[in-house]
This record gives C-alpha cells, structure tokens and sequence, in this order.
C-alpha cells in the first residue's frame, strides 16, 4: 500500500504524550487546502490524529468520540487509552473489504500512565513510545529516533514533534502549510497551531 498523503507524529515520555500534524490536504497532485485539522481531542486526556483522506479522518474522530461518550454513560467511568485504541480497531477492521483511507495515532493519559497506539486502516495495532505516519513518515522518524529520550519533557518532546514535522515539511510534497499540536500532559491539556513562519524562528537559531 502506497504511503498516505500527509505526515502525523506522536511522542510518549513518563509526563505525557504529543500529537502532531501538518496542515495541507493533498491529494495526489492536487492541493486541496491549507488548512486541514488532522489532530483531534477525544476526550480531556485523549486525543488521535492522522494521516490520509481528510473525509476518513473527520469521520473516524466522530465515531470514535460518540463511542467513547457512550461508553462513559453506559459504564460510569472514564475508558483507558487501550479502549480507546481497541474500539477504534474493531471499527477499522470491520471496513477491512473498503477500508478507510487513514492511518490513525492514538494517545493519552490514564490511570496507569501515558500510552501511545499506532493503527493501519485495517486495525492493525502497535503500542509505542514514538511514530510517524503518512508520505513524510521517513523523513520525520530520522529525527526523532536521533533525539527521543523517554524521560525528556512534554514541552520538549512537543518541539521534537514539531521539528520532526518540519523536516518532513521541507521535502515531502504532500506536507506543508503549518503545524497543529496536541499536548496531554498530568497537569493541563491544550492544542497549539503554529505558520509556518513561527517554526522557522524556532529552529533557525
């Protein structure tokens, strides 16, 4: 299966977990837009994001939300990370005749700490500390292999995601246009959009 269009990354250290993503919608040879959202929270301490066909991932994030909020009618408590991961699995797998164009990271925080899950469009599940996805996937692995430290901090691994994101920016034709990030951490959990103009200052020192 050819890469998908787009790059995404996640970071896990003891802290927390960082999900980023570029904001061009390509396809193909076309340039669709500049400013896609591929980065959503899921709930207070989870979050996905994405690579792939924008229409996918949006409806990927509904579903999954929706579920997740039942769940938590239904059972009175709060899902792990893992059922978030898992039910969103089963979904995958279900579409595996005609799947869904989208390669998924799911991350946050529960009772039993921080948790990062890598899913192909069929389901397929892999629990890790790092990972990148999408046609930028080579060029912004390089640079967080190079410099991941599991006990690095949130806001750094935050500026890891986002120099990562910026390699592959540089050189892959189907990523570009800005960067959105989401930060889960213990103590507080915000989304941060940064130009392109804005990561330039921070790494031309």
């Amino acid at each position: 299966m050819e890469a998908l269009p787009g790059t995404t990354v996640g970071i896990k250290v003891d802290g927390g977990v960082v999900l980023a993503a570029e904001k061009r919608v390509a396809y193909q040879l076309y340039l669709m837009s500049k400013s896609g959202k591929k980065v959503y929270l899921i709930l207070d301490k989870m979050g996905l994001a994405s690579a792939g066909l924008m229409a996918d991932m949006q409806t990927l994030a509904r579903i999954i939300e929706a579920e997740m909020r039942l769940y938590e009618l239904d059972s009175g408590i709060s899902p792990k990370v893992q059922t978030v991961a898992k039910t969103l699995s089963y979904i995958l797998y279900e579409r595996r005749l005609f799947p869904y164009y989208a390669e998924i990271l799911v991350g946050g925080i529960d009772e039993e700490g921080s948790h990062l899950y890598t899913l192909d469009p069929i389901g397929a599940i892999i629990e890790d500390n790092y990972s990148a996805l999408g046609s930028g996937t080579q060029l912004a692995i390089s640079i967080i292999e190079a410099e991941y430290k599991p006990d690095m901090k949130v806001e750094d691994a935050k500026t890891l995601a986002i120099k990562a994101l910026y390699a592959a920016m540089k050189r892959d034709a189907s990523s570009g246009d800005g960067v959105d990030v989401l930060v889960i951490s213990k103590d507080k959990t915000y989304e941060q959009t940064y130009s392109v103009g804005d990561i330039e200052k921070m790494f031309s020192k």
